[in-house]
């Protein structure tokens, strides 16, 4: 199917904005939450004596409580419906920031920071699937896009307010009002918008979807009227009840078990999707950039500066995604960021393979040092203007309706593991082999441009009914060759 011009230009009813972008907030945390810590590592290490092991771990075991978050996302939003799943995460993320911010040693510090990560985790899934449960077909990938550009924003904001509480006290360690640390503010600023979340909680429409699962077809009806008030309501109804009336019919009956070593195939191709945006190396690319930029002529004071503007970068390749996704679809934009990453990844392990010195005296010679400024650059325009934003809109309209809440768990739980193990490796491999380590991330993104082209079909432009149609192996209940025989 494609989308007619009249499509691309049909104006988005503004409750649909508003709830997309209410739903959109959860980002906002997961950004705000997983970037805060970057400003008080240093402050948390000389406050309760750290060995570089433990710290390194109480900054990533949040990541853990992701995993473990996004994977039991999926059973409370089958459970409980997608809105309570947000209200649970507000909570979580509610909590999380004040018992950081009043941790009185490292082990509490790591509870605080693992329930965190539990509504981290928990965000990340609800998100994207309720955004794509509420938004018309087509400008699903616009809305859904909101996920992403939350998370970016999310990240702005941490890195800012971070810098404004060190500037204010002097030091990320010292205090700053009542006698609390500037480290500890940084932290307990996440209530804010965990409050915030968890209001618009209270003002947002279940999902269509869950309420049809549920039974609670008139419920159902009113909401898709109200959100799509120009489309066919009741085709709709009629589409998703098909859909869940073949899935018992094919014996399916909400299960993600198949015959592709125990998971269905399109629950692959989600998992791959999540670990190979994670792969390319997006988390950890600039925990180098200090020496990178040292080694262009930059102060090392300058830094902050420039992840704030990195962070900016990000927002705006992001919007640019959300302009393009409905307009020329999934696949080119994937595809196209693909070939960025992997150039720009293969230029700095060739401009590091050149580096002289060793630690953090090494200096690119000649023409090496800009040229692996840029390519840096071009890596983050590369990711956010396509695998930031389009997996989360493709985790959000391949899976069957019976399992999207439960498939896009386990694959957001697959992505956190994925960053984890990133996260973890990067320091030995650096150690190790700097020029290696970029040209494995930069084969991680030359795999991703191939997964694509072979098995990621376009899904512009369809209802997510039809979309999950399309990762169906032929003859089974719900091929679509076999529905247009029939028809």
């Amino acid at each position: 199917m494609t989308i007619t011009q009249d499509q691309t230009t049909a104006k988005i009813p503004q409750r649909v904005i508003w709830l997309a972008v209410a739903g959109a907030i959860g980002g906002f945390l997961f950004g705000f939450d997983s970037s805060v810590v970057n400003g008080a590592v240093d402050a948390i290490k000389d406050e309760f004596a750290l060995s570089e092991a433990v710290t390194g771990f109480a900054v990533a075991v949040a990541l853990l409580g992701c995993a473990a978050g996004a994977y039991l996302a999926g059973k409370v939003a089958d459970r409980f419906g997608r809105i309570p799943a947000m209200k649970l995460g507000a909570l979580l993320f509610l909590v999380s920031a004040i018992g950081t911010g009043f941790s009185f040693g490292v082990w509490d510090l790591i509870f605080w920071r693992l329930i965190g990560g539990l509504g981290i985790g928990l965000a990340s899934v609800i998100a994207p699937a309720y955004i794509s449960e509420i938004s018309p077909r087509h400008v699903r990938g616009r809305l859904a896009s909101l996920q992403q550009l939350a998370i970016t924003t999310g990240i702005f904001a941490a890195l800012l307010s971070d810098a404004i509480f060190a500037t204010t006290a002097g030091g990320a360690g010292q205090d700053l009002w009542f006698g609390l640390e500037a480290w500890r503010w940084m932290f307990m600023a996440a209530a804010v918008p965990a409050v915030v979340y968890g209001v618009i909680a209270f003002t947002l429409p279940e999902s269509p979807r869950f309420l049809v699962f549920k039974g609670k077809d008139e419920e159902a009806l009113k909401v898709f009227q109200s959100i799509a008030p120009n489309e066919d309501s009741d085709r709709h109804l009629r589409e998703i009840k098909k859909a869940i009336e073949e899935d018992k019919l094919a014996g399916q009956k909400g299960s993600l078990r198949g015959k592709a070593l125990g998971l269905k195939p399109v629950v692959w191709v989600g998992i791959i999707l999540s670990v190979l945006q994670q792969f390319v190396g997006i988390n950890v690319i600039f925990y180098y950039s200090t020496t990178l930029w040292k080694a262009v002529g930059f102060q090392e004071k300058d830094s902050l500066t420039i992840s704030v503007a990195t962070a900016i970068t990000n927002i705006l390749v992001t919007l640019v995604a959300i302009a393009l996704v409905d307009r020329i679809g999934r696949r080119p934009i994937l595809l196209s960021g693909s070939i960025g990453m992997a150039l720009s990844l293969g230029t700095m392990a060739l401009a590091f393979g050149s580096a002289t010195g060793s630690g953090d005296a090494i200096t690119l010679p000649g023409a090496w040092g800009p040229a692996a400024l840029v390519a840096a650059n071009v890596f983050v325009i590369s990711f956010g203007a396509s695998w930031g934003p389009l997996v989360w809109v493709l985790l959000g309209e391949i899976f069957p309706s019976r399992i999207r809440a439960r498939a896009l768990g386990l694959a957001a739980a697959a992505q956190w593991i994925a960053n984890f193990a990133i996260t973890l490796s990067f320091p030995v491999m650096a150690a190790a082999s700097l020029p290696l380590t970029y040209a494995m991330y930069a084969l991680f993104a030359a795999a991703s441009f191939f997964f694509v082209m072979f098995k990621v079909p376009e899904t512009n432009g369809m209802s997510l009914e039809q979309a999950e149609t399309l990762f169906v192996p032929k003859g089974s209940a719900k091929d679509p060759a076999k529905d247009s025989v029939r028809a």
